[in-house]
C-alpha cells in the first residue's frame, strides 16, 4: 500500500485476523466481523506482496444499464503469494444523490433513504487515485459492480478483476450457497447487511478462510482470477435443449437471448465435445453450427 491516497497503516499487537469462533455442543455461536487495519504478523509481510482492492457497490436498482450508484466502499489489503493477508488498510465509503427519490424497494434493499444521500456525491479523484495503486480489484458479483463502477468513471484505471462469487468454489470448501451474509453465517460470522462497507469486509474475512487443502480462499481465487478462461455462448441452441443446458451450467442472458458459461482453458475441449453430441448435432433442433467461444482474462472478464 500507498501513502498517496491514505496514511500507512500503524501495525497493532493483536492480529488483524479475529480467531474463529469455537462450536460447542449443538449451540453455534456467531462472531461479529471486525475487520481490524494494520500489519496481521501472519505471512510473509518481507517477501512478494499484491495489493488487492475489495469493492461493494449499493445501487437505485438492478440495471447497469439505467441505475446508478448510491453508496460505494472500498478497502485495500496485501497479501502474499500463499494467499496469506499481511496488512490490512483502512476503509472508505461514499454516498451519492441520484438526483431522484429511491423506490420503497430498493430502501428497503438497502437501507438508504433520500435524505441519506441529500447532497451527497463520490469524491472521483480519489476514488480513481485509490483504484490505479491496487493489482487486482476483488467484488462479490464482479458482474454486477465493474460495469456499475465502470459506467460511473469511465476513465477509471484498468485493473485486472477478480469475483469471489464465482472464482472460489464454495461447495468444494464445504459452503452451501454462493450468497455473502449465508456463507459469512456457515463460517461462523455476522454482519450487519446491505451497507456497503460491511459487504466489503465480509468479503476480507472470508477470503481468510481456509480451503480444505488449509490455504486461504484468496489463494484460490487469485489463481482463477488471474487464468484465462472462455465465455462460451450457445448461439442458436433449441428451445427443447434449454434443460440439458440448464443442468450442464448454463445460464440465460435474458438481453441477448443465450445460454452461456465460462470455462477454464483444461475444461474447453470436452465442453465443445458435449456440445456437438448434445446441442449442435444432427437432429437436435439447433439454427447454428457452434457455439460463439471467446477468450477472457481478468481485464476482459466481467466487463
Amino acid at each position: 500500500m500507498t501513502a498517496t491516497a491514505s496514511q500507512h497503516a500503524e501495525a497493532i499487537p493483536q492480529s488483524a485476523v479475529t480467531d474463529h469462533p469455537s462450536d460447542a455442543g449443538d449451540v453455534r455461536t456467531l462472531q461479529k466481523i471486525d475487520i481490524r487495519t494494520g500489519i496481521t504478523r501472519l505471512g510473509d509481510l518481507d517477501g512478494h506482496t499484491t495489493t488487492a482492492l475489495v469493492v461493494d457497490v449499493e445501487t437505485t436498482g438492478l440495471d447497469a444499464q439505467s441505475d446508478v450508484i448510491t453508496e460505494l466502499a472500498m478497502r485495500r489489503f496485501r497479501y502474499d503469494d500463499n494467499g496469506i493477508i499481511v496488512e490490512i488498510g483502512r476503509g472508505w465509503t461514499w454516498r451519492e444523490d441520484p438526483g431522484f427519490p429511491l423506490s420503497p424497494e430498493i430502501v428497503s434493499l438497502t437501507g438508504l433513504t433520500d435524505g441519506d444521500l441529500a447532497s451527497q456525491f463520490v469524491d472521483d479523484d480519489i476514488v480513481q487515485q485509490i483504484i490505479g495503486e491496487a493489482d487486482l480489484i476483488i467484488a462479490h458479483n464482479a458482474a454486477f459492480d465493474r460495469p456499475m463502477l465502470e459506467k460511473r468513471l469511465p476513465d477509471m484505471p484498468g485493473r485486472p478483476w477478480a469475483c469471489s462469487l464465482e472464482q472460489v468454489d464454495w461447495r468444494a470448501a464445504g459452503f452451501e450457497g454462493r450468497s455473502l451474509g449465508y456463507l459469512a453465517m456457515q463460517a461462523g460470522w455476522f454482519f450487519d447487511g446491505h451497507r456497503a462497507l460491511n459487504d466489503v469486509d465480509a468479503v476480507v474475512q472470508l477470503l481468510q478462510h481456509e480451503d480444505t487443502d488449509g490455504c486461504p480462499l484468496l489463494y484460490q481465487l487469485n489463481e482463477n482470477a488471474l487464468a484465462d478462461s472462455h465465455l462460451i455462448e450457445a448461439v442458436g441452441s433449441a428451445f427443447e435443449t434449454k434443460d440439458a443446458l440448464r443442468a450442464r451450467g448454463y445460464r440465460w442472458n435474458a438481453p441477448e437471448r443465450v445460454w452461456w458459461r465460462e470455462v477454464s482453458d483444461s475444461q474447453l475441449l470436452t465442453e465443445q465435445a458435449w456440445l456437438a453430441t448434445e446441442i449442435y448435432a444432427f437432429g437436435k433442433g439447433s439454427t447454428s453450427m457452434g457455439p460463439r467461444i471467446t477468450r477472457r482474462n481478468a481485464f476482459s472478464r466481467y466487463r
